[in-house]
């Protein structure tokens, strides 16, 4: 098995066929062939279905695939850290797709300017899934909420404290919380997330009946429909950045206001610390006077939940 073998097996992954991958890998489709069927038969599986067009892989082929990306990736930043280049390599990244997704490209961005020889890999997922990978190490880190439940071996570090509010369509009279949302319509965030949960927990502690006419799970969706006049909702700070947002009525949500955290989780033992670290600091630059600096002494929450 050498890295060759394992490149031409992710490109043919990546690229649907033998021909579209021999082209990737800068080979003939013939011996891309022949670095499969010489892996198949050093591991002793096979990793193609061939009767399927197009090639389709195996289960044992799928578990091959995992550990060909895994070790192509330790061999790139293996070699990165003997030239001493500690900030290359590829980073793999997970993020919510809630509003952290607002902040987290114009990061990358950055850490691409930064640091040319950096790659990075996003994927898009529910916290608990995220978790879950960064613990067994398929991820190097995750953008997530604060999260009860994280694991010993994990560090959750927050770049964001940010406040929640209530938001109401241009022109809407001024008046207490309370009114505004006994009397208008109201668009729910419903999604399995930390700050779905976080905003209904407040609504029922305030003993508010809402009159609900939406729920919607993305953030971005209910400012439009915000903006646009359907009703009034809760939403974070981060979420109200284009100059659009100017013109809507904001109210402080909760008694007394409401914040969240977004923060890195990454393993106690990542290989990849000193780029996450990096990353957390362009991540609070991006976040503004709502960013928090990186606690090289934190541990995963112990306490009650705030996102």
């Amino acid at each position: 098995m050498d890295t060759r073998q394992l490149r031409s097996l992710v490109a043919i992954a990546t690229h649907g066929t033998f021909a579209r991958a021999a082209e990737a890998v800068h080979l003939t489709p013939s011996a891309v062939s022949q670095q499969i069927q010489a892996l198949e038969q050093e591991l002793g599986v096979l990793l193609f279905e061939r009767s399927s067009r197009p090639p389709r892989l195996t289960t044992q082929g799928s578990q091959c695939l995992d550990m060909a990306r895994e070790m192509l990736r330790l061999a790139e930043d293996t070699k990165a850290g003997l030239r001493g280049d500690r900030i290359s390599g590829t980073l793999m990244l997970g993020s919510v797709r809630s509003s952290a997704l607002n902040l987290l490209p114009a990061a990358i961005v950055q850490m691409r300017h930064r640091y040319p020889a950096l790659k990075t890999n996003l994927q898009v997922s529910l916290s608990a899934a995220l978790i879950a990978d960064v613990a067994s190490g398929r991820l190097d880190a995750a953008v997530v909420a604060e999260h009860l439940g994280m694991p010993p071996s994990l560090r959750w570090s927050p770049f964001l404290r940010e406040p929640l509010w209530l938001i109401a369509p241009h022109g809407t009279p001024a008046d207490s919380i309370d009114s505004l949302m006994a009397r208008m319509p109201f668009i729910r965030f419903r999604s399995p997330v930390p700050l779905a949960n976080l905003i209904d927990t407040e609504i029922s502690r305030m003993g508010i009946v809402t009159n609900d006419v939406a729920e919607i799970d993305t953030i971005g969706s209910i400012v439009t429909c915000v903006r646009q006049g359907m009703g009034i909702s809760v939403v974070p700070h981060v979420a109200l950045q284009g100059a659009e947002d100017e013109a809507l009525l904001r109210l402080p949500f909760g008694r007394p206001q409401v914040v969240r955290r977004i923060g890195i989780v990454e393993r106690i033992a990542a290989p990849r610390g000193e780029v996450i670290a990096r990353l957390h600091e362009v991540l609070t630059q991006v976040c503004g006077e709502y960013g928090v600096a990186r606690d090289v002494n934190a541990q995963n929450p112990d306490g009650g939940s705030t996102a």
